[in-house]
């Protein structure tokens, strides 16, 4: 569910956006090639930093060590 303030804010960004001139953005063309490769290795660098932290805290955790006794009466045991 989406905050309240952030419903708000939603909403209002289409009326933001359509205020807005064309061209009214002053050196925002394209941009050069070594800060676009430097995004896009920064964006796989961070993309990898998320996939390890998942699989770090989605593996199964250690099982405690067992006794070695049988429990017959206890199912998954013995």
């Amino acid at each position: 569910m989406v905050p309240p303030g952030r419903i708000l804010l939603l909403l209002l960004l289409p009326v933001a956006t359509a205020q807005m001139t064309p061209g009214s953005c002053s050196g925002c063309g394209p941009l050069s090639l070594p800060l676009l490769a430097g995004l896009v290795a920064a964006d796989a660098v961070m993309s990898l930093v998320i996939v390890g932290v998942v699989f770090m805290c989605a593996r199964p955790r250690r099982r405690p060590t067992q006794d070695g006794k049988v429990y017959i009466n206890m199912p998954g045991r013995g």
